[in-house]
């Protein structure tokens, strides 16, 4: 089997992926017309396909001190019940506030010239020999001349500007070795035929929550935080999957 055979059925078969994967969305979407985008079932976070329970470096724990006759419990934040989260399954509010702005201007200019020459006047009489084995009129003083010039010019700009404001609840789903706590909240909201998904992760402080039991995203350290949306607008906005394999595939 020669290898442009193999190239042609490698490309026949993604072809073929991509027009099933193609029906079976409009498949999908012929069912669904007039329909509203269904919302998940609220689930366990941690029975999730995709969770992983987070590990990270941790201090060597500390013994515990007793102290008798002391109302004190060392490593208490305070003297009545701290109503923050804590535990397992405790509720706390993220506030998610991103305002990212970057302009960026690239742009670059080279040129290199180069030439190369190359010949013999002598070479124990044989230079004479030259013409029997080359074309005739060859000189041998002068048989490599070569040159090149290349020159590249490009340039590029980046303009951003995204501001994201919105809470979120998140449910504490792990307590690190440290007292640092796992947190995960999903959000779907469906307006219009339009469902917006956001959904947060990471690990925060307890001493990071505000006493009205709410914390900065920006102090969320390994933060994962997505922001998107499902339904009839934003499949407008996708482009086709028969688009997507063609510019996959076309090499020019």
């Amino acid at each position: 089997m020669t290898q442009m055979v193999k190239i042609s059925m490698r490309i026949a078969l993604i072809a073929g992926l991509g027009f099933w994967l193609a029906g079976c969305n409009a498949l999908d979407r012929i069912a669904n017309i007039g329909a509203e985008p269904p919302l998940s079932k609220i689930e366990n976070p941690v029975t999730q396909k995709d969770y992983q329970p987070v590990s990270l470096p941790m201090p060597r724990p500390e013994p515990v001190l007793q102290q008798a006759n002391s109302l004190w419990r060392p490593g208490s934040k305070a003297f009545f019940k701290d109503q923050r989260a804590s535990q397992i399954g405790d509720i706390l509010t993220v506030e998610v506030e991103i305002s990212d702005k970057a302009t960026l201007n690239n742009s670059t200019d080279t040129t290199r010239s180069s030439s190369e020459s190359a010949g013999f006047a002598g070479l124990l009489g044989l230079e004479s020999q030259v013409t029997k084995v080359l074309p005739e009129g060859t000189d041998s003083s002068s048989l490599v001349d070569l040159g090149s010039d290349h020159s590249v010019s490009g340039s590029g700009a980046v303009n951003r500007n995204e501001t994201i404001k919105t809470e979120i609840a998140a449910i504490v789903t792990q307590i690190l070795p440290n007292g640092n706590l796992v947190i995960v909240g999903r959000q779907e909201v469906r307006v219009n035929f339009e469902s917006r998904d956001l959904s947060v992760t990471g690990v925060v402080r307890p001493e990071d929550i505000t006493s009205d039991n709410t914390i900065k995203s920006s102090k969320i350290a390994e933060a994962r935080i997505s922001y998107g949306g499902r339904g009839h607008l934003t499949d407008v906005q996708q482009g086709r999957y028969g688009q997507q394999l063609f510019d996959i595939i076309f090499p020019f």
